[in-house]
């Protein structure tokens, strides 16, 4: 395997996990409202692929967050307590965006880096041509 292609799969995998982020964080957001919905976190793992000799980022694993979940008052809620308490989520939509943007910026990085080294890789093929 060429160093450009190197370059590209090592970009993908980071594009692929910062994805999966992503969709973690649109679930997160979309269920900002759900009663007793814990927030999903997303860790990654560094994976060295021996085949191909390269890094790769591979999401590890999906966990919940275990703070606290919000409580509301709300005694006709049909999923409230004895005492008219409701658990609702503990989404925090300023982390979310918080969170979002980075997954974004990190995308938009690694597409950086694969679109400079296919470039590269072009323009090595075009000088060989000649």
């Amino acid at each position: 395997m060429n160093p450009f292609s190197k370059s590209m799969d090592a970009a993908s995998s980071g594009m692929r996990a910062q994805g999966f982020r992503m969709r973690v964080i649109s679930e997160n957001v979309a269920n900002n409202d759900t009663p007793g919905y814990r927030r999903k976190l997303v860790s990654f793992d560094n994976v060295f692929d021996t085949k191909n000799a390269i890094n790769k980022v591979k999401v590890d694993r999906l966990t919940l967050d275990q703070s606290p979940l919000q409580k509301m008052h709300d005694p006709a809620h049909p999923m409230a307590d004895e005492n008219g308490e409701v658990e609702m989520s503990n989404v925090n939509m300023m982390m979310e965006m918080a969170d979002g943007r980075e997954a974004s910026r990190s995308y938009e990085a690694n597409l950086a880096m694969f679109q400079q080294a296919r470039q590269m890789y072009s323009s090595l093929l075009g000088i060989l041509k000649r």
